[in-house]
């Protein structure tokens, strides 16, 4: 894996902010996004574990049609000459021109295989799984879930907080599936606290980011907890006040802002030190997991 030539630790960076300063709250930008290229943020921390166990293997993966994580799975699997395969959720897009995200992927070499909604739906049941790896003609290929989380991806996440040991109050991540907070709570210090904005509705993630830390560490490590407030409707919902927002923060920071993870984490700190959640003094680590992609 070293061949992929990371950026470790990833910079951290301080981001003074008027929005945080007049309520004594300092920012600072956890600079994942500058990993590496391609495999970018949580992706690098997710993937390469599992990739090191695949040991050459294909790799079969799944997501929706604008996964981040399918473009990263295809994006990995070119650079190290591994075969990948994307099980994409919804048969009906099977006979459609592929979306700018999908058609990355198969321009980085990955087989796409799409399903209908229903079997989706069941992709962590073991027969459900086995079917889809002999219909995708990868029988024998190693299986990594949806966004990556599972317990070597966790235990990778864990690195992320042993990097931020001491450096900040409360960190705060963006949660699609979980892995990356199970990780981060994981390594963070004595007195530190991790903070999830999941961009899924559902209230489901608790008990996903619990099944996750028992999975990689046999039980619940660190303090952590989620605020759902700021999802803006679901997963890939930006709405005309987010775009808003990202774009000012971009000309405030010149950080290119992520949409889909990295906005919302962002908005709903703002917010939350607008309401008085930090108390003066506290310092506030955000994790940049990701950047627009092209």
């Amino acid at each position: 894996m070293t061949d992929l030539r990371p950026r470790l630790p990833s910079p951290l960076q301080e981001a003074a902010d008027d929005r945080f300063a007049r309520h004594g709250v300092r920012l600072l930008l956890k600079r994942d996004d500058l990993i590496h290229p391609e495999l970018i943020g949580n992706k690098w921390r997710k993937l390469v574990p599992n990739l090191t166990a695949a040991a050459g293997r294909t790799v079969l993966t799944f997501g929706g049609a604008w996964s981040n994580h399918l473009r990263a799975t295809a994006a990995a699997g070119r650079l190290l000459g591994l075969p990948t395969v994307g099980v994409v959720r919804g048969d009906e897009l099977a006979g459609r021109p592929l979306n700018p995200s999908l058609a990355r992927c198969a321009a980085d070499g990955m087989r796409l295989h799409f399903v209908d909604r229903a079997t989706y739906r069941l992709k962590g049941e073991p027969d459900v799984v086995a079917r889809v790896l002999r219909a995708s003609g990868a029988p024998d290929a190693y299986v990594v879930p949806e966004g990556g989380s599972n317990a070597p991806a966790v235990r990778g996440c864990r690195v992320l907080g042993e990097e931020l040991r001491g450096r900040a109050d409360v960190v705060a991540v963006a949660c699609g599936t979980g892995g990356t907070l199970a990780g981060l709570a994981a390594g963070l210090g004595p007195g530190q606290r991790a903070l999830g904005v999941p961009v899924l509705k559902g209230g489901f993630l608790d008990d996903e980011i619990q099944a996750l830390q028992e999975a990689a560490f046999g039980g619940r490590r660190g303090q952590w907890r989620l605020d759902e407030r700021f999802h803006f409707g679901g997963y890939a919902r930006i709405t005309p006040g987010l775009e808003a927002f990202a774009e000012d923060f971009e000309r405030r920071h010149g950080l290119p802002v992520e949409r889909l993870y990295v906005a919302k984490l962002l908005y709903g700190l703002v917010a939350l030190a607008e309401e008085g959640a930090f108390p003066r003094g506290t310092t506030v680590a955000a994790v940049v997991t990701g950047r627009p992609f092209p």
